[in-house]
C-alpha cells in the first residue's frame, strides 16, 4: 500500500469518526429535547417551594433541560449549577436512581453526578463551571453573552419565580435597580437581595479570581465517554 493510500485512508477514518460524534451528539441533544422526565417528578418540588403552579414547575423542569444541554456542549468540563429552584428538580431526579442513570447515559453518555448551586466566589473552579453554564447557556437561546438583552432561562427562574434565598442574574444594573425598587413597594412576601444578584458584567470581572476561565472557553465536546448511552 503507497503512503498515499494509507494517508487517504487515515483521513477518512478521522472524518468519519468526527461525523461519528457529531451524530451521537445531535442524538443526544434530541434526546434532552424530547425526553419527559419522569412521572411525579415536577411534585416534589412543591415540598420545598409550595407556591408554584404547575406552571411554574414546567417551566423549571425546561430549566433542567438547558443545564443537561449545557453540560453536553461542554463535554468533560464542569459546568455549575446557577439556580436554586432548579438544583432542587435535578436533586430530586438523582433520587430516583435507575431513572436518573439512564437519562444521564442516554442524554450524556456517563452519569452526572449532582452538586449544589453555585454562585460566584473566590473559588477559581466554581467559577469557571459557572462561567461555562452561562457561556453554553446564552448560545443555546441565540443570545450574546457578553450583552445579553435578557436573562437565559436556566439563569433567570430564580427571580422570575421569586425563589427564596435564590440566584438572581439581571442583564445590566439598570435592570437590577428596577428590580429593587419593585421589591420596596412590594407587599414583603419576597425580598430582592442584592448582595445575591449578578449581571454578566460581574461573570466577566476578573477581581472575582483573578480570571475568566469558562467564559466562552467551552469548545464543544460530545460528552460522551463511548458506553451507554449510544
Amino acid at each position: 500500500m503507497t503512503a498515499f493510500m494509507m494517508a487517504l485512508i487515515a483521513l477518512l477514518a478521522i472524518a468519519l469518526l468526527e461525523m461519528y460524534h457529531l451524530w451521537r451528539r445531535r442524538v443526544r441533544e434530541a434526546f434532552i429535547r424530547e425526553t419527559l422526565l419522569p412521572p411525579g417528578l415536577l411534585d416534589t418540588l412543591s415540598i420545598h417551594f409550595p407556591a408554584l403552579s404547575l406552571k411554574d414547575r414546567q417551566l423549571v423542569a425546561r430549566g433542567l433541560r438547558k443545564f443537561f444541554l449545557a453540560q453536553l456542549k461542554a463535554g468533560r468540563q464542569p459546568v455549575a449549577m446557577p439556580s436554586r429552584v432548579v438544583g432542587a428538580l435535578w436533586t430530586a431526579f438523582a433520587q430516583r436512581g435507575a431513572a436518573y442513570e439512564t437519562y444521564c447515559r442516554q442524554s450524556l453518555g456517563r452519569v452526572l453526578a449532582v452538586t449544589a448551586p453555585m454562585a460566584l466566589s473566590a473559588d477559581a473552579t466554581a467559577n469557571a463551571g459557572l462561567r461555562r453554564c452561562w457561556w453554553n447557556a446564552c448560545k443555546e437561546e441565540n443570545l450574546n453573552p457578553s450583552a445579553p438583552t435578557r436573562m437565559p432561562l436556566l439563569f433567570a427562574l430564580d427571580a422570575k419565580l421569586q425563589v427564596e434565598h435564590g440566584h438572581y442574574y439581571f442583564a445590566d444594573d439598570a435592570a437590577r435597580l428596577r428590580a429593587l425598587r419593585r421589591d420596596e413597594g412590594s407587599d414583603g412576601e419576597w425580598s430582592f437581595e442584592l448582595e445575591r444578584s449578578w449581571t454578566p458584567d460581574d461573570l466577566r470581572d476578573t477581581a472575582w479570581d483573578g480570571g475568566t476561565d469558562g467564559f466562552g472557553d467551552s469548545g464543544g465536546g460530545d460528552g460522551g465517554d463511548g458506553g451507554g448511552g449510544d
